[in-house]
Protein backbone atom coordinates (compact mmCIF):
# COMPACT_ATOMS: atom_id res chain seq x y z
CA UNK A 1 0.00 0.00 0.00
CA UNK A 2 2.83 2.41 0.70
CA UNK A 3 4.14 2.02 -2.84
CA UNK A 4 0.74 2.92 -4.31
CA UNK A 5 0.42 5.85 -1.94
CA UNK A 6 3.93 7.04 -2.86
CA UNK A 7 3.14 6.70 -6.55
CA UNK A 8 -0.13 8.58 -6.17
CA UNK A 9 1.62 11.30 -4.20
CA UNK A 10 4.21 11.64 -6.97
CA UNK A 11 1.47 11.88 -9.60
CA UNK A 12 -0.37 14.55 -7.62
CA UNK A 13 2.87 16.45 -7.01
CA UNK A 14 3.77 16.33 -10.71
CA UNK A 15 0.28 17.57 -11.56
CA UNK A 16 0.57 20.42 -9.07
CA UNK A 17 3.98 21.44 -10.43
CA UNK A 18 2.64 21.34 -14.02
CA UNK A 19 -0.37 23.46 -13.03
CA UNK A 20 1.84 26.06 -11.32
CA UNK A 21 4.17 26.25 -14.34
CA UNK A 22 1.22 26.47 -16.73
CA UNK A 23 -0.34 29.26 -14.66
CA UNK A 24 2.91 31.24 -14.72
CA UNK A 25 3.32 30.72 -18.47
CA UNK A 26 -0.31 31.64 -19.19
CA UNK A 27 -0.16 34.77 -17.05
CA UNK A 28 3.12 35.69 -18.73
CA UNK A 29 1.54 35.49 -22.20
CA UNK A 30 -1.43 37.61 -21.16
CA UNK A 31 0.85 40.14 -19.41
CA UNK A 32 3.09 40.37 -22.46
CA UNK A 33 0.06 41.07 -24.63
CA UNK A 34 -1.08 43.82 -22.23
CA UNK A 35 2.39 45.40 -22.51
CA UNK A 36 2.19 45.29 -26.30
CA UNK A 37 -1.23 46.96 -26.23
CA UNK A 38 0.13 49.67 -23.91
CA UNK A 39 2.77 50.45 -26.55
CA UNK A 40 0.22 50.26 -29.39
CA UNK A 41 2.37 47.44 -30.76
CA UNK A 42 -0.46 45.46 -32.33
CA UNK A 43 1.99 43.36 -34.33
CA UNK A 44 3.48 41.94 -31.15
CA UNK A 45 0.07 41.69 -29.45
CA UNK A 46 -1.15 39.65 -32.42
CA UNK A 47 1.64 37.09 -31.93
CA UNK A 48 0.00 35.98 -28.67
CA UNK A 49 -3.26 35.13 -30.47
CA UNK A 50 -4.05 31.55 -31.47
CA UNK A 51 -4.11 30.47 -35.11
CA UNK A 52 -7.93 30.60 -34.94
CA UNK A 53 -7.94 34.25 -33.83
CA UNK A 54 -5.29 35.14 -36.41
CA UNK A 55 -7.46 33.53 -39.08
CA UNK A 56 -10.53 35.51 -38.00
CA UNK A 57 -8.81 38.92 -38.07
CA UNK A 58 -6.17 38.31 -40.71
CA UNK A 59 -3.96 41.26 -39.83
CA UNK A 60 -2.55 42.83 -36.69
CA UNK A 61 -4.16 46.14 -37.67
CA UNK A 62 -7.67 44.68 -37.79
CA UNK A 63 -7.02 42.84 -34.54
CA UNK A 64 -5.84 46.07 -32.90
CA UNK A 65 -8.92 47.97 -34.07
CA UNK A 66 -11.19 45.26 -32.63
CA UNK A 67 -9.42 45.46 -29.28
CA UNK A 68 -9.55 49.26 -29.13
CA UNK A 69 -13.28 49.31 -29.96
CA UNK A 70 -14.52 46.17 -28.22
CA UNK A 71 -12.11 45.82 -25.30
CA UNK A 72 -10.94 49.31 -24.33
CA UNK A 73 -10.20 48.08 -20.80
CA UNK A 74 -7.67 45.65 -22.32
CA UNK A 75 -6.15 48.29 -24.59
CA UNK A 76 -5.58 50.74 -21.74
CA UNK A 77 -6.00 49.09 -18.32
CA UNK A 78 -5.29 51.00 -15.13
CA UNK A 79 -4.74 47.76 -13.17
CA UNK A 80 -4.69 44.03 -13.93
CA UNK A 81 -5.16 41.22 -11.40
CA UNK A 82 -4.95 37.53 -12.27
CA UNK A 83 -7.42 35.40 -10.33
CA UNK A 84 -8.53 31.81 -10.95
CA UNK A 85 -7.20 29.44 -13.56
CA UNK A 86 -9.44 26.51 -14.41
CA UNK A 87 -9.60 23.68 -16.94
CA UNK A 88 -12.63 22.77 -19.01
CA UNK A 89 -12.67 20.42 -21.96
CA UNK A 90 -8.89 20.28 -22.17
CA UNK A 91 -8.51 24.05 -22.32
CA UNK A 92 -7.29 26.44 -19.68
CA UNK A 93 -9.32 29.50 -18.67
CA UNK A 94 -7.63 32.37 -16.87
CA UNK A 95 -9.83 34.93 -15.14
CA UNK A 96 -8.45 38.46 -15.08
CA UNK A 97 -9.90 41.42 -13.19
CA UNK A 98 -9.15 44.67 -14.99
CA UNK A 99 -9.69 48.13 -13.59
CA UNK A 100 -10.21 50.53 -16.48
CA UNK A 101 -9.08 54.16 -16.64
CA UNK A 102 -12.40 55.25 -15.05
CA UNK A 103 -11.98 52.93 -12.08
CA UNK A 104 -14.60 50.42 -13.27
CA UNK A 105 -13.86 46.73 -12.67
CA UNK A 106 -14.22 44.20 -15.48
CA UNK A 107 -13.87 40.43 -15.26
CA UNK A 108 -12.52 38.79 -18.38
CA UNK A 109 -12.03 35.11 -19.04
CA UNK A 110 -9.11 34.25 -21.32
CA UNK A 111 -9.37 30.94 -23.13
CA UNK A 112 -5.85 29.57 -23.55
CA UNK A 113 -4.60 26.77 -25.76
CA UNK A 114 -1.18 25.19 -25.85
CA UNK A 115 0.34 25.12 -29.32
CA UNK A 116 3.74 24.26 -30.73
CA UNK A 117 4.58 27.93 -30.09
CA UNK A 118 3.54 27.72 -26.42
CA UNK A 119 0.41 29.09 -24.79
CA UNK A 120 -1.75 31.33 -26.96
CA UNK A 121 -4.94 33.30 -26.41
CA UNK A 122 -7.88 31.64 -28.17
CA UNK A 123 -10.57 34.07 -27.07
CA UNK A 124 -11.61 36.52 -24.38
CA UNK A 125 -15.06 36.73 -22.87
CA UNK A 126 -16.30 39.61 -20.72
CA UNK A 127 -18.08 38.13 -17.72
CA UNK A 128 -20.82 39.69 -15.64
CA UNK A 129 -19.76 41.87 -12.73
CA UNK A 130 -21.24 39.36 -10.27
CA UNK A 131 -18.35 37.06 -11.23
CA UNK A 132 -16.37 39.10 -8.68
CA UNK A 133 -18.49 37.58 -5.93
CA UNK A 134 -20.19 40.85 -5.05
Amino acid sequence: MLKITGTLAAVFLAGAVWAQCAAQDIQGVISDQFQAFQADDFGTAFTFASPNIKGIFGTAERFGEMVKRGYPMVHRPADVDFTTLSERGGRQYQNVVITDQSGVLHVLEYEMIETGSGWQINGVQIKKADALGA
